[in-house]
């Protein structure tokens, strides 16, 4: 089908209907695509470096920095991609980040043992897809939803993936007792996911079109208004919150609190059920506020978890068997909260800012910004993990404040006040 992305008429906020939100987020078939693309996803990623290591017998170093280019590459390909969906692709593009992966992993399994540059080339197609996906399904959304409904239908995708990544991880862990035969298979049924992923999503066939042509705007302010970079800006330190659970808390919670491994797991297991459980209807109630605003309460809400993680760390010092692991997991949940509503109102605020026509490069920055974010922070927090608590939750909790302050500063003339849109 083809959709225009005109926005809306405002209305008033209400919950949408279930098959309303179904629909939102490209129909049924979209939405299996959407499972079926993460939990071949939740199969592969964490196990990619143990893949390198294990079956194809490469060294952990040339393994991660093989990785490492390949997520940088897939980030320096979005403005690409973002250039293709403002011409009007919106299901191809998804399709097409799926296709990319299917042959990165057809190039995975027929790496043979002990040759790093078929590996490399592999982790490349999957970066290159992995980055690529995220806008091209922004994009889709925005071009057949509107308002508050978009926003619903982007906070259910997200808990839906964020369901099969956690299903797909499990059931790769599962394969590990199976050893290298195991771990091949693993990667064949990842590729052969994403292919019924990229037949289901381009069947849905959403293209958006294409706006009259407009006086060129003064070099430099054609794609994103200063406001935008400000917020793209901001994002870089929001997005610190997506690692803290998987980096972040298990480092102190090993070598500072030394606590039982168990913790971290418990703490990453929480935090998933609860994104799963509560992005959509917190993503609903915050929509009685501006989009804005609501990304500056989530910028608070991180800070004050920063904070309650600092005061439990310094307080606790190394005694993590007793009250202070439970302490950080009970914080945690902070947390997750800050970056629910993050994750609900961020990819909100910008699709409701970016001009139509450049609707697509305008998200694929933002995408620029979240990548380049979860990129910096691994070495970001386990440098400054062993400075202290101050070093890293201060630090943290200073930075936050700060984008979230810069976020609250600016006004949007197309963003009406709190009930409405």
């Amino acid at each position: 089908m083809t959709a225009t992305s005109t926005p809306a008429p405002a209305t008033t906020t209400r919950t949408p209907r279930p098959r309303a939100v179904l629909r939102a987020c490209g129909g049924p078939r979209y939405a299996v695509a959407l499972a079926v693309d993460a939990l071949g996803t939740g199969l592969l990623r964490p196990f990619l470096l143990l893949y390198g290591v294990t079956v194809l017998g490469l060294s952990a170093s040339a393994t991660g920095l093989a990785m490492t280019a390949g997520i940088v590459v897939g980030l320096l390909s979005t403005p690409a991609v973002g250039r293709w969906l403002d011409r009007g692709a919106r299901s191809t593009v998804v399709a097409a980040s799926m296709l990319v992966r299917v042959l990165g992993v057809a190039v995975l399994v027929a790496t043979p043992a002990g040759r790093v540059w078929p590996f490399a080339a592999a982790a490349l197609l999957l970066g290159i897809g992995n980055q690529a996906w995220p806008a091209a399904h922004a994009a889709l959304v925005a071009t057949i939803a509107h308002g508050r409904e978009r926003d619903t239908a982007l906070a259910a995708g997200r808990a839906l993936r964020n369901a099969g990544l956690g299903v797909g991880a499990l059931l790769a862990m599962a394969c590990l007792a199976g050893g290298t035969s195991a771990l091949r298979a693993l990667a064949a049924v990842t590729g052969l996911a994403y292919l019924a992923a990229a037949g289901l999503a381009w069947s849905v066939r959403v293209r958006a079109d294409r706006e009259p042509a407009r006086p060129a705007a003064p070099a430099g302010h054609e794609d994103a208004p200063p406001r935008m970079r400000a917020l793209l800006a901001a994002n870089v330190v929001y997005v610190f919150c997506l690692n803290v659970p998987e980096i972040a808390l298990p480092l102190v919670l090993l070598t500072q609190l030394h606590a039982s491994p168990v913790w971290s797991a418990v703490i990453f297991v929480a935090n998933t059920v609860l994104v799963v459980t509560l992005q959509v209807p917190v993503t609903v109630l915050m929509s009685r506020y501006a989009r804005r605003t609501a990304l500056a309460v989530a910028g608070a809400v991180l800070a004050a978890s920063y904070a309650g993680f600092l005061a439990v760390t310094s307080l606790a010092g190394g005694e993590g068997g007793g009250w202070a692991a439970p302490a950080v997991a009970a914080v945690s949940v902070v947390c997750t909260l800050g970056e629910i509503v993050y994750a609900g109102s961020a990819t909100a605020l910008v699709t409701a800012l970016a001009p139509p026509r450049v609707l697509g490069r305008t998200l694929a920055r933002f995408e620029l910004s979240t990548g380049f974010g979860l990129a910096v922070s691994p070495a970001a927090l386990t440098a400054l993990a062993p400075h202290g608590p101050a070093a890293l939750w201060g630090t943290l909790a200073g930075a936050t404040l700060l984008s979230a302050a810069a976020v609250a500063a600016e006004r949007d003339a197309e963003e009406p006040a709190q009930g409405v849109q």
